[in-house]
């Protein structure tokens, strides 16, 4: 073998057991994307801001200016997480629940890139272009936020998470661009293995977790979309559909669900993904989820946190309960 050659081999391979030897096996990684349910779109409640566990963490994939955060900086995963006009989305409680039952060692990082209505194609990185360049609000979004190219945000921000991380599972919502789309699991199949051989991954260790639209009995006005979704698992063997059963819709249009759904959705994710991973969700978590204030009180037959977010309906004496292993004082 001729020396240079040789030597150039030898410093290509050094500085790839370097850079693998920086990534963090137990940083996991989550890239998700999508269109305004991915996003958020329901306005965050003070108890989404209680005490987020600084294990969950979130890749900056624009700059923010409310809060002040830099694009490619890490940064606590407190609302809005995904953009600068998303809110609270199911990102959130995805990551507040994964780190609650994942060892304390382990800490969970989100990087997301998400824009409202676009087409599933805007993260097609051979089509995007058709949708980028329109002058709807997803295409200016696209061109304002990522540069028009969300794919490639998407792929950049994930090779900068893979140097202090391993990415362990991709989440999709994104739906109601393209109700009832045949095409669309196809679609997304394509967008899938585009991510694998840009990010050098296997398919068989990273599941793609894609969730439903909006229920019909919820409000939903795209919810014939979700038996296209059902097909999913049929043409990517390793990925799940979790269910929007119950999620409420916030009552204002007929796409979105309420802070309330949002939470769920999240938490439904992670349970997928820990369910995936082996890991029991029966047993006590290792951190508490801060989803309550321990103060409570009822009012109309629904239990309220202090700070206003409604989260269960039962109509609950006065007293002292214990629920989820923690203590309530619940007062009329």
């Amino acid at each position: 073998m001729n020396k240079r050659i040789y030597i150039t081999l030898v410093i290509i391979l050094t500085c790839l057991l370097r850079l693998k030897a920086s990534a963090d096996s137990n940083f996991h990684i989550y890239l998700c994307f999508g269109q305004s349910n991915m996003e958020g779109n329901a306005q965050w409640e003070a108890c989404d801001e209680e005490a987020i566990d600084p294990r969950f963490q979130m890749l900056a994939t624009t700059d923010f200016e409310t809060p002040k955060r830099t694009t490619g900086n890490w940064y606590t995963a407190t609302c809005p997480i995904v953009s600068p006009v998303g809110k609270l989305g199911p990102t959130d409680y995805f990551g507040r629940t994964m780190v609650a039952y994942l060892p304390q060692e382990v800490k969970v990082g989100v990087v997301a890139v998400a824009i409202g209505g676009c087409n599933i194609l805007m993260f097609d990185k051979d089509k995007y272009t058709t949708y980028a360049n329109e002058d709807s609000w997803s295409g200016i979004l696209a061109r304002n936020v990522y540069g028009g190219n969300p794919y490639q945000r998407l792929i950049d921000m994930a090779k900068e998470a893979q140097k202090v991380g391993v990415i362990k599972g991709i989440l999709l919502h994104q739906g109601c661009s393209n109700c009832g789309d045949p095409l669309w699991p196809e679609m997304v199949k394509k967008i899938y293995n585009d991510i694998l051989t840009d990010l050098n991954l296997n398919a068989e260790d990273v599941p793609l977790l894609a969730g439903e639209t909006e229920r019909e009995d919820m409000g939903g006005g795209c919810s014939y979309h979700n038996t296209i979704i059902a097909q999913l698992p049929e043409v990517i063997p390793n990925s799940y559909v979790i269910s929007s059963e119950g999620i409420p819709g916030n009552s204002k249009d007929p796409w979105h669900f309420s802070a309330a759904g949002y939470r769920e959705l999240g938490k439904r994710y992670a349970q997928k993904m820990l369910e995936i991973e082996g890991i029991d969700i029966t047993r006590k978590p290792t951190t508490e989820i801060n989803e309550l204030n321990i103060t409570q009180k009822i009012t109309n037959n629904y239990i309220y946190t202090l700070s206003g977010c409604r989260v269960e309906n039962k109509n609950m004496a006065p007293g002292i309960y214990i629920k989820n292993r923690k203590k309530y004082i619940i007062r009329k």
